[in-house]
């Protein structure tokens, strides 16, 4: 990994700073709407712009990349995500916050498609899997970093919108003076919802429970710790404990996964993340159970993400893994934009507890559905070989499931290889 980082360390760190300006402004926008008196469901909205504006991205980021090239839209959509971080705190009113959060998303997409089509390119089959994991490991860090910077600033003051504003003016530096072009990548069409729902219930249902779990870890996180009456550095911590618990969780659930029925697992790590969840609903004003609640809740939502990706291609042929990741994103979107919006109601009907409220339902609907599921579909419906678990970002784009299916394929091959030349299994 050492050497990965060595032959991509310009990506690495331009990404590290991007993520640090990324989770400034998603719990920096909670903590100081509640300062300027915005009501939950004005927040609500606010935090679902970033999930609109990320879900048009991906389908048109690729498209003007195609057209001008990687250089020209990463530095213009990280001019504009920078111009935006620093208008907020002038521009403090709803309408005009739900509106550069879309930009914001939008943007960030755009930049998470470009660096991550370089950064696979720079990759071999032998460290295409070392690259997603350091990728990963890079986002959570800039998040996690973001939530200490916060608690060295004040949040109604203007310095906390200038740092991640400056930051993000500063990542492209490195990234832009050494990477190199990249060949254009082609198009990759959706699978069809029904065709999806079709392959796996389980895992469309999934994703769209998933998305609104995601959008309320990420952008409703720091209106839930004002609401509770948490200070500004345990806010910090709560949401750090969400992003080093999903961080932790996924290697070993990864290495379960390819050992284990993933409907399983899925169904237990669910269920696991619905019943930490309700322990933090029946205190919602305790600051060490809402840590607990949030690190339960985090190493086990974001991991089942690539682990229904997983579970999905377990039934696709190799050419039609891209696709069916690529409406996997968008039904995960989807259950994202409407996430902020219904917790937002939530929380002005039953005030703190109404946060874990809303995620333990998601996740615990998660984990019914696939009982459910197993009474549908048998074990003798399986596939007999599966395909590898691979890390995947919370932010994942098309691009990095692309790089992900890619993750699956090399694994595949490899074990295909290994049969082959292991005279045991030959002899069978």
């Amino acid at each position: 990994m050492i050497q990965v980082f060595g032959a991509s360390w310009a990506l690495f760190l331009g990404m590290f700073m991007l993520m640090i300006g990324n989770g400034l402004q998603g719990t920096l926008l909670g903590l100081r709407g509640e300062l300027e008196g915005f009501t939950t469901l004005e927040l609500s909205v606010v935090m679902s712009g970033y999930f609109v504006g990320f879900l048009f991205a991906s389908k048109m980021a690729p498209e003007m990349i195609r057209r001008v090239g990687h250089v020209r839209v990463f530095a213009a959509l990280g001019s504009t995500i920078s111009a935006v971080l620093i208008m907020y705190p002038v521009l403090a009113d709803p309408i005009s916050w739900t509106l550069g959060r879309i930009v914001i998303g939008f943007c960030f997409c755009g930049v998470y498609v470009t660096a991550e089509s370089w950064l696979n390119d720079a990759s071999s089959n032998e460290t295409r899997g070392q690259a997603l994991s350091l990728y990963m490991i890079v986002q959570m860090a800039g998040i996690v970093t973001a939530q200490f910077i916060i608690t060295r600033g004040d949040v109604s003051g203007f310095v906390l919108f200038i740092v991640p504003s400056v930051l993000v003016s500063m990542a492209f530096a490195p990234i832009l003076l050494s990477i190199k072009p990249t060949p254009a990548f082609g198009r990759i069409k959706p699978m069809k919802v029904v065709q999806l729902i079709r392959t796996s219930p389980l895992a469309a249902v999934g994703m769209f429970l998933l998305g609104g779990v995601f959008s309320a870890q990420f952008g409703m996180s720091a209106v839930y710790g004002a609401r509770a009456g948490f200070s500004v550095g345990q806010i910090s911590v709560f949401v750090s404990s969400i992003y080093l618990a999903a961080l932790v969780a996924q290697y070993p659930i990864g290495w379960i996964s390819d050992r284990l029925d993933r409907r399983i697992l899925i169904i237990a790590v669910a269920l696991v993340g619905g019943l930490g969840s309700l322990l933090g609903g029946f205190f919602p004003a305790s600051y060490t159970l809402a840590v607990i609640s949030g690190a339960l809740v985090g190493g086990t939502s974001n991991p089942m993400y690539a682990l229904l990706i997983a579970y999905t291609n377990d039934y696709l042929e190799k050419e039609d893994m891209a696709a069916a990741s690529g409406g996997l994103l968008f039904i995960n979107g989807v259950g994202a934009i409407m996430g902020p919006v219904t917790l937002g109601y939530m929380l002005d009907g039953m005030g703190p507890r109404g946060y874990w409220v809303f995620l333990s339902v998601l996740m615990l609907g998660v984990g019914l559905y696939g009982i459910y599921r197993m009474t549908r579909r048998s074990r003798a419906d399986m596939p007999l070989d599966t395909t590898t678990y691979a890390n995947l970002p919370m932010t994942t784009t098309p691009v990095a499931a692309q790089w992900a299916q890619e993750v699956y394929s090399d694994a595949a091959e490899s074990d295909a290889a290994a049969a082959q030349n292991d005279p045991a299994t030959a002899a069978e």
